[in-house]
């Protein structure tokens, strides 16, 4: 299987070939590569017999070399009269067939189809700026006019996204076929400023016009030509080669461990992505073994978003531990197949080493890295499309600690997990031993269709939501004093379902209120997360915003707890969760006014703006007085439990005595409400509540 690279970079803007070509300056011919490079190329469509016309020879030395491996039949044409005689009088005696004439190329002398090819070399690219392209399209015409059928103009380019863009528009409107070779640039010397790829054009011109264009793109002079629909869519391959080179060169000429290069590859065929890879080189100071060059790392099915490898900072310690020099961390996309480690291991080698840092034998050999051995396992369930977030699925993972999980995920940010459940098997009981999960084979976990799989609701994925779950120990829940009486709690915010049905299971005497924006998320929930409403867990549907403003016209204090758990569909804003409008005063003041005397607001808070941050805390510090926090180890996430500070529990120190206790108390309650499908909840109150933060 070959492998097409992606890259993000942009190769279209006008300034960054207006400095190329400034800095490339009197050695243009050299940036085209010389006979040797191009040589497989031009032999494979332009035969020893065929009648050549060579447009804007320049001095070249490529008509030279052609001439002497066979090529008795070229006809040389420059507008320069000082360039014709010079190439005239060098090759009058070694090589008196070859002539040069002083031509206009928009303006040639020829018959009509008088010839079987025409060679461009860099002409184009030349021609292309000036008139806004007028010249350069008459050159074309002028080279349609003379060439035969089944004729080729075969153009060497630098791709100048507005040169090819206008060749190719111009061929495809008069029916010819078009193919593109990209002829890799080998390493050379490192102090070249630009390391790009040259490309070569090559469009044939047929009896009849193509109803339907044929375009062609081919990595290499013998690669097999990709079938492509759109003008648009080669010249996204040529940028994303042009794009890929550059990487390449950087990655070649040093390291740089701040730096987090990525590129992904997609199958040649389909164009879908396969794999994503980051650079990760270890730090200047780092003590790495002389002879760990470089490794890659094959991160595990469903483990993409895991903090390790989905974050800088994670990435960083990952290749820390792994101590080389340079570690390039895989990735493999969903709805993709992957046969084993070994088949990923050969794939991936041709390529791979294109990324290999400075200095590195040529001999070495490269060991590949994985948790445990195999790919992990992923398997996808369920696909679909809201209305208001996008595309999404639903997959089963294995989680690197042997379990099986199942997530939600919206496409359109495929790097995040909405949400998440632990799954457990109906053949599986409550009581299984860890070992005898590590005897089964990782290629074969139980699947949707195998066997049935139901969610634990006694787990909670996301440690903020058992953070909001432990502040519920501020109500004292689970005292003596509390034993019946009723809790209620408003959540905004659905997701999987996964807190509301664990506070419905788990909290004694509780009712909770989720308002839900998106009506697939509450279907989703229901068919794949175990959500299941009843009187004491019931949802509406509608704008959160509106639902806190209703009840509070509906006035009293409704709620023991109200928590936001909802994100922000706007990502140029430094908040992810809540949307800015959650956290205005305005609607503070609602929030605070459907409290009961002891209740409690609890907000998950995800800010990577730090100015931001301190407004939200300010506007929060204006309505309620007592403000605890609580960080998330390795996340963004922040839970703040926010109360009118009518209660001593929520007034001290959070690690007083009485807020201990209360910890344990509901720690036990919780514990107590086992259900039948789940085991005993997986939550330590107290640990949690340990490292609160006064605000």
């Amino acid at each position: 299987m070959s492998l097409l690279p992606r890259t993000a970079e942009e190769f279209s803007s006008v300034q960054y070939w207006e400095r190329f070509f400034k800095k490339r300056g009197e050695k243009a011919f050299e940036w085209y590569g010389d006979y040797n490079k191009l040589c497989g190329v031009l032999h494979k469509y332009i035969k020893v017999q065929d009648k050549v016309l060579v447009v804007g020879c320049g001095n070249s030395e490529l008509s030279e070399q052609l001439y002497d491996v066979g090529y008795k039949h070229l006809t040389n044409i420059d507008i320069s009269e000082t360039v014709v005689t010079h190439m005239n009088q060098r090759n009058a005696e070694r090589r008196p067939g070859l002539t040069f004439q002083q031509v206009d190329a928009t303006q040639t002398p020829y018959e009509d189809a008088s010839y079987q090819a025409a060679l461009d070399k860099g002409t184009l690219d030349a021609m292309a700026s000036e008139e806004e392209g007028a010249l350069a399209r008459n050159m074309l015409t002028e080279v349609g006019r003379v060439l035969s059928v089944g004729g080729r103009y075969v153009c060497v380019t630098l791709a100048q996204e507005s040169v090819i863009k206008l060749a190719l528009e111009h061929f495809v409107q008069l029916g010819w076929a078009v193919r593109v070779h990209c002829l890799q640039e080998e390493s050379g010397k490192e102090e070249d400023s630009f390391a790009l790829p040259v490309f070569v054009l090559v469009c044939t011109k047929f009896r009849q016009p193509m109803p339907t264009p044929i375009l062609e793109m081919c990595l290499g002079e013998d690669g097999a030509p990709t079938r492509l629909t759109q003008v648009s869519e080669l010249l996204s391959a040529v940028r994303e080669h042009q794009a890929y080179s550059v990487l390449r060169k950087r990655l070649r000429t040093g390291t740089d461990a701040s730096s987090n290069l990525s590129l992904t590859l997609c199958h040649t065929k389909t164009g879908l992505p396969r794999y994503t890879l980051t650079v990760q080189d270890c730090s200047t100071g780092a003590k790495v073994p002389r002879s760990n060059h470089f490794a890659i790392f094959i991160v595990p099915q469903g483990s993409e978003t895991a903090w390790l490898y989905s974050s800088s900072e994670g990435r960083r310690q990952l290749a820390a531990s792994a101590n080389f020099r340079r570690l390039v961390i895989v990735a493999m996309h969903r709805n993709q197949e992957y046969t084993d480690m070994q088949a990923v291991q050969a794939e991936l080698s041709p390529m791979v080493m294109d990324l290999a840092p400075p200095g590195m034998p040529a001999n070495q050999q490269v060991p590949f890295l994985s948790v445990g051995g195999d790919l992990g396992w992923r398997e996808e369930v369920s696909r679909g499309v809201s209305e208001l977030s996008g595309e999404y699925c639903v997959e089963n993972v294995k989680g690197e600690d042997g379990e099986l999980y199942r997530r939600l995920i919206f496409l359109s940010n495929a790097a995040l997990v909405q949400s998440e459940s632990r799954l457990v098997s109906s053949k599986t009981t409550s009581s299984h031993k860890k070992k005898n999960r590590k005897k089964a084979k990782p290629a074969a976990p139980p699947t949707a269709s195998s066997t049935s799989l139901s969610v634990d609701s006694g787990f909670l994925c996301c440690a903020h939501h058992e953070v909001m779950v432990a502040g519920l120990a501020m109500l004292g829940v689970g005292t003596p004093e509390s034993k019946d009486v009723p809790v209620s709690v408003l959540l905004v915010g659905l997701g999987g379902g996964g807190l509301p049905q664990f506070l419905r299971d788990f909290v004694p005497n509780v009712t909770v209120e989720v308002v839900e924006l998106d009506p697939v998320v509450l279907e989703v929930a229901k068919e794949w997360f175990g959500f299941r409403p009843d009187d004491r867990l019931t949802v509406t549907l509608g704008d959160g915003l509106e639902r806190i403003c209703a009840l509070e016209k509906e006035g009293g204090s409704l709620f023991d707890a109200v928590m936001f758990d909802v994100d922000n569909k706007d990502s140029t804003v430094g908040m992810s969760c809540p949307p800015a409008a959650f956290v205005e005063t305005s609607i503070l003041q609602k929030v605070c006014s459907l409290l009961t005397p002891r209740g409690i607001f609890i907000l998950n808070l995800v800010c990577r703006d730090p100015v931001l941050r301190k407004s939200v805390l300010q506007r929060l510090s204006t309505v309620f007085p007592s403000i605890l926090s609580r960080k998330i180890e390795g996340e963004v996430n922040e839970v703040l439990m926010c109360s009118r500070g009518e209660n001593e529990t929520s007034n001290s120190a959070h690690i007083t005595p009485s807020l201990n206790q209360a910890a344990k108390n509901l720690q036990s309650t919780l514990c107590s409400n086992r259900t039948e499908t789940s085991r005993c909840p997986h939550i330590d109150i107290v640990e949690l509540l340990k490292d609160l933060k006064v605000e």
